[in-house]
């Protein structure tokens, strides 16, 4: 790709449109995405990629991709209940690697597990109303490996909604074929379910969802969709990674909520936000499922168990989430996220309406949204730009800019205070402001060279 001297071109392309999917060298294909995000790098509008270089908090100090220096108010992190840096947190993680070591020296099917990990898995289990759970290395491998263990080719999948990346490549890689619905609406799902029961009476069907969707879908009713799967002799499998710790009265998340506690028939989440580890859980009350996982699993098989220094650091979080202090932190987080929700509506902002943590904004198009990223970061406000995946496998045409989503996923924490959550609406004011000042001046100075 030649290098795109008009900075406004650089910045309205998506990275599809940079591939050659056609050229024999697997990896000269990516020459020109490569290119493309070096040169936005050095514009300053790659927001891809940044390090922390001290303790997870409300503020952060970093480094960009170039290696530049970055610090501001934190909302680019996951930390909903700042936690990671609890002292207790942080002498459970002590104590666990000086009687363990720091790590597990093996896969869950072989002795890669400890005490504090099979602790952790009994109680997630408990804490889910669920008679088993199994751990996994990460919330992606736990939906992956689930799909993959129990879907096979005449199977089929149903996808509500949107959904991350473990449960479509999982579903994609399974053999069963794959239904996407828009949402888990019961009338349109019920009919699907008719259908595939009138053709496939012998198949096994897997019903999917988010109980809090990662892309702002709002909460589905899990009691009639649970319902409405047993009536089909179909099997539900609901993902609580967004909402597992941060909402409900003992941090249960939607399921709690809804009065669900082990009635969902499989549940698969993500440690790695709430709970400070890297790890994930597939959990159910059907004994069959956990030996299945560690027999037919992948990550069970050949990937090392979570480490005992992780599995002490989810154990010790799950204590303060549902305890007392995890009643206190919950309740600030919501009026955090509450705060910033209203201060966006008031300056002219419209966020997704949905609950949790996660204040998630939409851009109508790639360039305003990386111009007002790279304003942000200038000014002291840390913040992601969650663009459109990258470049599918055997996709057979680039998507176009003018179709790829791009979205800021404000991770709201609780101990941030009334001052940053009202600094960054302030800043997003200011930075609009710019914009728009130098749009008006790039277009008179336009008219005046035609002129």
């Amino acid at each position: 790709m030649p290098r795109c001297h008009d900075l406004s071109a650089l910045l309205a392309t998506s990275a599809e449109e940079h591939l050659e999917p056609r050229h024999t060298g697997l990896m000269e294909r990516w020459a020109p995405v490569a290119d493309w995000m070096a040169q936005r790098l050095a514009e300053g509008f790659d927001a891809s990629c940044k390090s922390n270089t001290a303790r997870i908090g409300p503020r952060v100090v970093g480094r960009d991709r170039a290696g530049r220096g970055l610090s501001g108010i934190n909302f680019a992190m996951e930390d909903p209940l700042s936690l990671s840096s609890h002292p207790r947190i942080l002498t459970a993680a002590t104590a666990a690697a000086r009687r363990y070591g720091v790590h597990a020296a093996g896969s869950a099917s072989q002795m890669g597990l400890c005490t504090l990990g099979t602790q952790l898995e009994a109680r997630l289990a408990a804490h889910l109303g669920y008679a088993g759970a199994t751990l996994f290395p990460c919330g992606w491998s736990a939906a992956f490996g689930a799909l993959r263990t129990l879907l096979r080719a005449g199977d089929h999948v149903l996808i509500c909604g949107p959904v991350r990346d473990g449960v479509r490549q999982g579903a994609a890689a399974s053999g069963a074929r794959v239904h996407l619905l828009p949402e888990a609406d019961c009338l349109t799902l019920a009919d699907r379910l008719d259908h595939l029961r009138d053709h496939h009476p012998q198949a096994g069907i897997l019903v999917v969802l988010h109980a809090l969707g990662p892309c702002g879908a709002g909460l589905p009713d899990l009691g009639r969709v649970q319902a409405l799967c047993r009536r089909h002799a179909t099997t539900l499998m609901v993902d609580v990674s967004d909402d597992l710790g941060v909402m409900g009265e003992t941090g249960g998340g939607v399921i709690e909520m809804q009065g669900l506690p082990g009635q969902v028939d499989i549940v698969t989440g993500s440690l790695a936000s709430v709970f400070a580890a890297n790890g994930g859980f597939v959990a159910s009350n059907h004994p069959a499922l956990k030996p299945a996982l560690r027999l037919a699993a992948g990550a069970q098989t050949e990937c090392s168990a979570m480490s005992p220094v992780q599995a002490a650091v989810a154990l010790a979080v799950l204590d303060l989430v549902t305890g007392e202090e995890g009643v206190i932190r919950r309740a600030r987080l919501a009026t955090n996220a509450a705060r910033l929700r209203a201060g966006l509506h008031a300056a002219g902002f419209v966020p997704v309406s949905m609950p949790g943590p996660v204040v998630t904004l939409r851009f109508p198009g790639l360039e305003q949204a990386r111009r007002l990223t790279a304003e942000m970061l200038a000014h002291g406000v840390m913040l992601n730009l969650d663009e459109a995946p990258g470049p599918a496998a055997g996709a057979p045409h680039p998507m176009p800019a003018s179709q790829a989503a791009a979205v800021w996923r404000l991770r709201v924490m609780a101990d941030h205070s009334p001052e940053d959550i009202d600094m960054l609406v302030t800043r997003l004011v200011e930075a609009r402001q710019r914009l728009d000042r130098a749009a008006r001046q790039d277009w008179e100075d336009r008219l005046a060279g035609v002129a």
